[in-house]
């Protein structure tokens, strides 16, 4: 009988049980930490591809896509992330930089979005977002992240409403 229960544990299953239990483990959203480096990476490698570029549409494309998830990204961590960490952590210092550094990136992403490739300051506005972000993702990750993870704050909660906010932003932008 033994045999029996480990080999049915080991077959995979299959049909529509499995089907469903795949689909839900994959639409489970990530802990908030999680889902905010995702973003990180995703938008450092295409910092990485308008570096590299010469093609000019391409690198249109590169910015628009970059301007829209960095407003969305930093109006998920606005709205949900930080007031939950503030809530959270004692060290308002970390949380207060990252607000402003948020208000820096706003208003060159507007530059960059009221202009366009060709354009004087154009490359040159995108690479300067690209490093106000590596040093904005640098501290999250290296400060407030490990800090979070350390609180009693409920990362995969949040992480679920960031996902939310964040879907519903994204579906907004079209």
């Amino acid at each position: 009988m033994a045999t029996t229960k480990s080999s049915s544990k080991a077959k995979p299953k299959t049909g529509a049980r499995a089907t469903r239990k795949a689909s839900t483990a994959q639409k489970r959203p990530a802990d908030a930490i999680k889902l905010l480096k995702d973003d990180h990476k995703e938008v450092k490698g295409w910092f990485e591809e308008f570096d590299k570029t010469d093609d000019d549409a391409r690198k249109q494309e590169l910015a628009d896509k970059i301007c829209m998830a960095l407003t969305v990204h930093a109006t998920i961590e606005e709205e949900i992330f930080y007031p939950a960490a503030y809530e959270a952590l004692d060290d308002d210092d970390l949380l207060d930089e990252a607000e402003v550094e948020h208000a820096s990136a706003k208003a060159l992403i507007a530059e960059i979005q009221g202009s366009q490739v060709g354009e004087p300051l154009f490359d040159a506005k995108v690479t300067v977002l690209g490093e106000y972000i590596d040093h904005h993702v640098q501290e999250e990750e290296k400060e407030l992240f490990p800090e979070c993870r350390a609180s009693d704050m409920d990362l995969k909660a949040l992480g679920e409403q960031l996902a939310a906010r964040k879907a519903e932003l994204m579906a907004a932008q079209g």
